[in-house]
């Protein structure tokens, strides 16, 4: 039986269903994303990873999210143009989400109950709240959004 994490299929920036099944084998980093944030340059980061790692098997997945200080208000539209023209981002966006409260994506509640954050509290704090994944589905590791994609590279090395 596969992972629990191919199991979801959310909604990319298209509106179409992403089976996450055709990830199995792949190591991924998931991260909630926001385009107006203090964090956003780390999408040129988060695509430098993608670039680097994605032949020896890993995938970047962004989540929109505007439920930190109100930091994606845009449409999907907006978001996947704003992405591409300021950061060059090739890496799959996804459709806009919440990540805390009672309509957190199923996806999101699970990444939350499998690494929970600081003193064990499942909420995500901000935006660019990084998990990573490994090729056999497992949560590995949870990463604060001060964390840079750069210094995650050991980390991802690792499980590739």
């Amino acid at each position: 039986m596969s992972a629990p994490i191919y199991q979801y299929a959310p909604l990319a920036l298209n509106g179409q269903a992403l089976p996450f099944s055709q990830f199995e084998g792949q190591v991924l980093l998931i991260v909630n994303t926001a385009s107006e944030c203090g964090f956003t340059p780390q999408y040129t980061a988060l695509e430098a990873l993608f670039q680097r790692y994605r032949e020896r098997g890993l995938t970047v997945i962004g989540f929109p999210c505007n439920q930190f200080g109100n930091q994606e208000p845009a449409s999907a539209t907006e978001i996947g143009a704003f992405c591409q023209k300021n950061f060059g981002v090739t890496f799959p966006l996804m459709d806009k989400i919440d990540v805390n409260g009672k309509a957190a994506s199923p996806l999101w509640q699970y990444l939350k109950a499998e690494k929970p954050g600081l003193l064990g509290l499942p909420a995500i704090k901000w935006n660019f709240t990084k998990f990573l994944i490994d090729r056999q589905g497992q949560v590995i590791k949870r990463f604060a959004p001060q964390t840079t994609p750069e210094s995650l590279a050991s980390d991802i090395e690792a499980l590739l």
